[in-house]
């Protein structure tokens, strides 16, 4: 294990490095007629910068100076805007690179025509692409910094009405929540997040619904944030189930022992906030003599990169045959490999794990974001033989503490 840190430590400095010595590159192609001192200045202040981001990295990822997660988790996210924006910029360099060989090549081997010298006024196609790449990468700075200060949190609610063949009279107009995706250890703003929470409370719903990764490793996130979440109640229960985050599957565990433990406690957290967790089980909720059955299975995905704990016949075992049933699995692409069009009398599944990639367009008109081309069913609703899937927007952030353009959502599903 030390032997993997050590070779990911020096991939990272040369990746690091190699891109900043690239961008240096370009910015002295756009700087020539600066005067000396200020390209000096210029010069020390980059590179200072680059000196002190990774001097920063190296202090934290080692544990060797700490700061408060909120800190540590906003200089980081904004950092990696930065990082980002570098590499857009890069990208463009690239084209300027190879059009400048191709060019050599062609003169080279198939004419003595010497290279045509640049305009002395205006600018030239290559400098076009120096300053293009430059300003999308300021541009997507300035959008990611906003997506971390005000994109993170702009809780929004997404209402919809899912009609249910044989839905009992009793559980007509029956309003249910769902939440996705808390991902509470990425949190930084307490006030923020207990502004959505107090959203979700405000919606009065007859019943929630978490559909997991309550944490993105550690047991232990939940915990500065269980008062917060402990709020939210409904008359015929708050029920949850696990995403691929929660098992802690993603980290080193001294023992397999120690992992158990993480879970068995994050088990504990859910019912001490007075959430029924679903482990491939399901509940019957009886009103006015009907009946609804909920039913909740651990994580389960059709890719191979997600694990597959989850077992739907299991928690459908002993089920009411002719009752409607609603079903919380955290991963979409579950709902193709097994419920739609194979578990007919599952009549709605409810999911989340996508965040819609916390970047992307999402209008009335036009979803679009990089998932797409991963999930089929990556956002919102979709209807396949009457059945439905719900893939929520997620509630938190993961990895950049941020959103842009797909927003953390609340949805209230009513019943018809």
């Amino acid at each position: 294990m030390f032997k993997q840190q050590i070779i990911g430590f020096l991939f990272f400095t040369l990746f690091f490095f190699a891109i900043d010595t690239y961008v240096w590159q370009g910015i002295k192609t756009i700087t020539p007629q600066w005067s000396n001192k200020a390209k000096s200045i210029l010069k020390w202040s980059y590179w200072g910068y680059s000196c002190a981001v990774f001097i920063f990295f190296v202090l934290i990822r080692f544990e060797i100076f700490t700061l408060s997660p909120s800190v540590t988790k906003l200089i980081s996210a904004v950092v990696f805007a930065i990082v980002i924006a570098k590499i857009f910029w890069v990208f463009f360099l690239l084209i300027d690179d190879l059009i400048r060989l191709f060019r050599w090549i062609y003169q080279y081997f198939f004419t003595n025509i010497p290279s045509a010298p640049d305009q002395p006024s205006g600018i030239n196609r290559l400098k076009f692409l120096h300053y293009t790449g430059l300003g999308i990468g300021a541009a997507f700075i300035g959008t990611a910094i906003w997506g971390i200060f005000k994109g993170a949190h702009n809780y929004t609610i997404h209402r919809k009405t899912l009609k249910i063949a044989g839905l009992p009279k009793a559980f007509q107009g029956l309003k249910i929540v769902q939440l996705s995706d808390i991902h509470s250890g990425s949190f930084w703003d307490r006030e923020a997040v207990a502004t959505g929470i107090k959203l979700v409370t405000e919606q009065n719903a007859d019943m929630v619904f978490f559909t997991g990764d309550l944490v993105n490793d550690r047991s232990d996130e939940i915990v500065p944030w269980m008062d917060l979440f402990g709020q939210i109640t409904a008359p015929l229960g708050v029920f949850s189930t696990l995403g691929n985050h929660d098992y802690g599957d993603y980290v080193t565990w001294p023992t397999p022992q120690a992992k158990e433990k993480n879970l068995a406690d994050l088990i504990g957290h859910h019912k001490s906030m007075g959430w029924d967790i679903l482990m491939d089980e399901h509940r019957v909720i009886e009103k006015d003599g009907e009946k609804l059955c909920i039913v909740g299975i651990q994580n389960w995905s059709s890719k191979a990169r997600f694990p597959k704990y989850g077992n739907l016949n299991k928690a459908l075992e002993n089920a009411p045959m002719d009752s409607v049933k609603l079903l919380l699995s955290h991963d979409p692409s579950h709902w193709r490999e097994q419920v739609v069009g194979k578990q007919t009398d599952i009549a709605a599944t409810f999911a989340g794990h996508t965040h819609g990639m916390q970047f992307g367009i999402d209008t009335k008109f036009y979803r679009w974001s990089p998932v797409k081309y991963v999930y089929k069913e990556w956002l919102d609703i979709y209807t396949e033989n009457d059945q439905h899937l719900y893939v929520n927007r997620g509630f938190g952030y993961l990895g950049y503490p941020g959103r842009m353009g797909i927003y953390p959502e609340i949805t209230v599903v009513t019943l018809a």
